[in-house]
């Protein structure tokens, strides 16, 4: 282990150089993937000890995550990005009613899944904290982003802005390894609600069973894959696979899971 802590961790993932928030001591920068002047940072970085870090452009922040599955352990293990951060406090009436004026033939049921705000002094105090987190995981077993509904289903989502045969693999994989989870599986692509972005915090024994699970999962739809034809935005390829699998796992598994907005810092996308 290159770095272990006996509290809990949620480890922010980075692609390129970018602001580093004012956040609560349990937040740890991560550096993934390989861009100009990344081994000159002073912070964590994906291409150290166990890694998959040179398969970053097809894994996203995934390499983040492997990383953080290899080389540390705590008794909670939280995964955010760089401009998405879990909060506890719901989104200003204002921002509902600036939907509903900007989406006025689209109803909003329940919050929001996404606050977007470029307001980064306001609202860096109102990411979610440590306290915060351990009073959340003595009743739940996992914090994830609320799921992010469609006007249609996972599976017919999936086929609009990716290649549906990606689909098809999983329930090849999950036939051949894991068929008690395939009528799940199918479930979940009926279905039109997904838990996007990678992001969550869990309790060390589902994380080490989650992380165990997703990654198998993932090596083996990489083997039957063709990585070099998934060109662009189609590259994060396992990124977007790896959404829909944990979708799966949480779903099959059952657990305990409290749904949390995230805050969207979109001017530190520009940076």
């Amino acid at each position: 282990m290159l770095k272990t802590a006996a509290a809990g961790k949620v480890y922010i993932m980075y692609y390129k150089k970018g602001a580093i928030l004012p956040v609560d001591e349990m937040y740890e920068p991560l550096f993934c993937g390989a861009f100009p002047g990344k081994a000159q940072l002073p912070y964590l970085q994906d291409d150290s000890g166990v890694n998959i870090s040179g398969k970053n452009e097809f894994y996203s922040e995934l390499t983040g995550v492997f990383w953080v599955w290899k080389n540390t352990k705590q008794e909670f293990t939280g995964i955010c990005h760089y401009r998405r951060y879990f909060t506890v406090y719901p989104e200003p009436w204002y921002h509902r009613l600036k939907y509903v004026v900007t989406h006025p033939f689209k109803a909003l049921i329940g919050p929001n899944p996404l606050i977007y705000t470029k307001r980064v002094s306001k609202y860096a105090s109102k990411i979610l904290t440590l306290e915060q987190t351990n009073a959340i995981l003595k009743d739940f077993d996992v914090i994830l982003p609320v799921a992010r509904p469609f006007r249609y289903s996972v599976k017919t989502h999936y086929e609009k802005y990716h290649d549906i045969r990606d689909l098809t693999r999983i329930e090849e994989i999950l036939q051949e390894k894991y068929p008690e989870m395939v009528p799940c599986w199918q479930q979940v692509l009926a279905d039109n609600k997904l838990f996007a972005n990678n992001m969550f915090v869990m309790k060390s024994p589902y994380y080490e069973e989650f992380m165990a699970w997703l990654f198998e999962m993932l090596f083996e739809f990489e083997a039957r894959s063709h990585l070099e034809n998934y060109r662009g935005y189609q590259q994060r390829i396992l990124g977007f696979v790896a959404e829909r699998i944990l979708t799966l796992w949480i779903t099959y598994k059952k657990l305990n899971v409290k749904q949390l907005q995230l805050l969207y810092f979109k001017q530190l996308k520009r940076e």
